[in-house]
């Protein structure tokens, strides 16, 4: 298994191999760097009467080697192979996923529309691919290394024991030697009274405890308990966060949008990089 980056040139991407090559070399696993554009289509026709390489297939291959060099000063002992797929982008990363550990992405593309290219590709294989996304917003630290100051944050469903994503944020806590802070949000006080059904307010700590009943030991672990909109509390979370982690319900043969609204919420607006895990429902 390895870590996939889609790179694009930006900068936003080249944190993300950062990002990626820092993980990876925690894990002990390779790197594996995708470009994905369907440049043949514009551009294949003239193969026939230019024998030289297409312009969109040379910045490519230029994209791809820049940030394997990048990714190897960054993490000299990580193994990283790249590849120049004929695709868009988010097909080729949706397929990539089904072999990866986890894809990474920048939050930015090359024309600068942060909303539109998230929305186009970040969202669409967060929504789609069978291993956690992790998305790295524009101005995110790519500093992140074991020991930096920080917490691992899990925003806690109703549904949490033995989550993927409990899974994924123990993981990431335990590797970089931090702590894992699990958020129980209530919307008890928003609108009058609002709580799950069957659901106390003295009930929230009781499911953080249930939650986080399989917690590796020797991890430390933060319990809060919050009242207010999930997407807000996991927004304000973030701001001193190095990760925030969040489950997505996958339904089986249901092909449109597979996020709801927290998960879209923290993805566009996050202080930090967030993963995004599948959780079969």
């Amino acid at each position: 298994m390895r870590l996939v980056v889609g790179v694009d040139g930006s900068e936003s991407s080249l944190r993300a191999v950062d990002w990626a090559a820092d993980n990876a070399a925690l894990r002990r696993t390779p790197l594996r760097l995708v470009y994905a554009s369907l440049w043949e289509r514009y551009e294949g026709a003239s193969l026939g009467r230019n024998a030289e390489r297409p312009s969109e297939q040379v910045m490519a291959e230029d994209i791809v080697e820049t940030a394997e060099r990048r990714a190897h000063r960054r993490q000299p002992d990580v193994h990283v192979s790249t590849d120049v797929l004929p695709e868009e982008p988010e097909q080729a990363l949706v397929r990539e996923s089904h072999s990866a550990l986890a894809v990474v992405l920048g939050h930015r593309g090359r024309s600068g529309m942060t909303e539109a290219i998230l929305g186009s590709v970040g969202v669409t294989v967060a929504e789609h691919a069978h291993c956690p996304v992790v998305v790295l917003r524009c101005g995110d630290d790519d500093q992140v290394r074991p020991g930096t100051p920080g917490r691992i944050v899990l925003g806690v469903d109703e549904k949490p024991a033995g989550s993927a994503a409990l899974r994924f944020a123990a993981e990431e806590a335990g590797l970089r030697g931090i702590p894992l802070e699990a958020v129980h949000v209530s919307r008890h006080g928003v609108t009058g009274t609002l709580l799950r059904s069957g659901e106390r307010e003295s009930d929230a700590a009781p499911a953080l405890d249930e939650a986080l009943r399989d917690v590796p030991i020797g991890l430390e672990v933060l319990r809060r308990t919050v009242s207010g909109r999930p997407r807000d509390a996991l927004l304000a979370a973030s701001r001193d966060a190095a990760l925030l982690v969040v489950g997505a319900r996958r339904r089986p043969g249901h092909f449109g949008p597979q996020l709801g609204r927290v998960a879209h919420g923290v993805l566009h607006h996050a202080a930090c990089p967030v993963a995004v895990v599948p959780e079969l429902s």
